[in-house]
């Protein structure tokens, strides 16, 4: 009894720790984001600040999810200094307790968050995000909708009654389903290039790229300007966005049948894939994040200085998450396994953790 009430305080304490440095930086980053908001909306009609906020806060809850792992780190070693300067942690040690029993509690809290992040918060940020999008539409001019919800370039190939296409867009709307900035080089069914097409919008509709401000290039007449402008293809809505969507922009619970639907389409699905694993990948990185705070933590009731190695364990989570976003890269141009790739931040910090606390502990 004694030893699982313990448990259940250090766990509460850890999650009261997490959790409010959590809020903290959602309060920040929501007061920051309101106030660009209203740099760019505010002379735009239907502008009003209950939208505004509204916007702001549908869409933190995704930027947010890259503040997880340093809520857990900082709340971790919040957590621990606190225990250590009130004696409750020396008072344990007297009892006969090691460091790996009242550090325990906090490990299983940090694997709870993270599977509490992956299975229901994600899911949940990425539909918000959805709903912020539908509540700006119309708000902001098309340059600033691209800095809302834009994801990069992208290259579709695609087929249509009138042959096969081949399109690149430099901005993506409407999770895939609008593009901006497009061109499109045309082949006929002889596999012959025929005309290329570059548009200011193109919107995906049932059998046809709709194009606004559309320019053809064909070869044995002048360029021609179309305020409108179609362009058959197979592909439907769904297909696109699961194709060429931002992979952040995905639940963790759709990921598995978007990369199955990129790879038939012939594309490349590292980013998916990659997307998916680091997911999976995410309560051990937490787990790391904890180890790593008791690393640093736990000597300061019995060495001091306290300051020099709260730093310490801050860099070395800077320096875990540096290395798990490089890794990240490597693994969405496919230089390395995708599984690899997400998984070895986690892996390797929980290692180095675990190296130094028996150092400190058992060495």
């Amino acid at each position: 009894m004694t030893g699982r009430t313990l448990s259940l305080y250090i766990s509460k304490r850890f999650l009261k720790s997490i959790l409010a440095l959590f809020l903290f930086a959602a309060v920040l980053i929501l007061l920051f984001d309101v106030l660009e908001l209203v740099r760019r909306g505010g002379d735009r009609e239907g502008f009003s600040l209950l939208r505004i906020a509204a916007i702001s806060a549908l869409r933190v809850p995704l930027l947010l999810e890259q503040v997880i792992p340093f809520a857990v780190l900082f709340g971790s070693i919040w957590a621990f200094v606190t225990l250590s300067r009130s004696l409750e942690l020396v008072v344990a040690r007297a009892a006969g307790i090691s460091v790996w029993q009242f550090t325990a509690p906090a490990l299983l809290t940090g694997l709870f968050i993270g599977i509490a992040a992956v299975i229901g918060y994600n899911p949940g940020a990425v539909y918000l995000q959805q709903k912020s999008d539908e509540v700006a539409e119309g708000l902001f001019s098309v340059e600033q909708t691209y800095l809302l919800e834009g994801s990069g370039e992208v290259w579709l190939r695609q087929n249509g009654t009138d042959g096969e296409s081949v399109l690149h867009a430099r901005h993506i709307g409407g999770q895939g389903a609008t593009l901006n900035g497009v061109t499109i080089f045309s082949f006929d069914r002889q596999g012959e290039f025929s005309e290329r097409i570059e548009a200011r919008r193109a919107v995906l509709a049932e059998g046809m790229w709709r194009l606004t401000d559309a320019v053809v290039y064909a070869l044995d007449t002048d360029p021609q300007h179309y305020d409108n402008y179609s362009v058959s293809t197979f592909l439907t809505p769904t297909e696109v966005k699961e194709s060429i969507g931002s992979p952040e922009s995905i639940s963790f619970w759709s990921l598995p049948r978007f990369i199955e639907l990129s790879q038939r389409a012939g594309l490349p699905a590292y980013r998916y894939s990659l997307q998916y694993q680091t997911l999976l990948a995410k309560p051990l990185l937490l787990v790391a994040m904890i180890v790593i705070a008791a690393a640093v933590s736990l000597r300061v009731s019995r060495f001091g200085g306290i300051g020099r190695l709260i730093i310490w364990g801050i860099i070395a989570g800077f320096v875990l998450y540096a290395v798990s976003e490089v890794s990240k890269d490597l693994g969405g141009a496919g230089i390395v396994p995708t599984a690899v790739a997400a998984w070895a931040p986690g892996v390797f910090g929980v290692l180095m953790g675990f190296t130094i606390l028996l150092n400190q502990e058992d060495g």
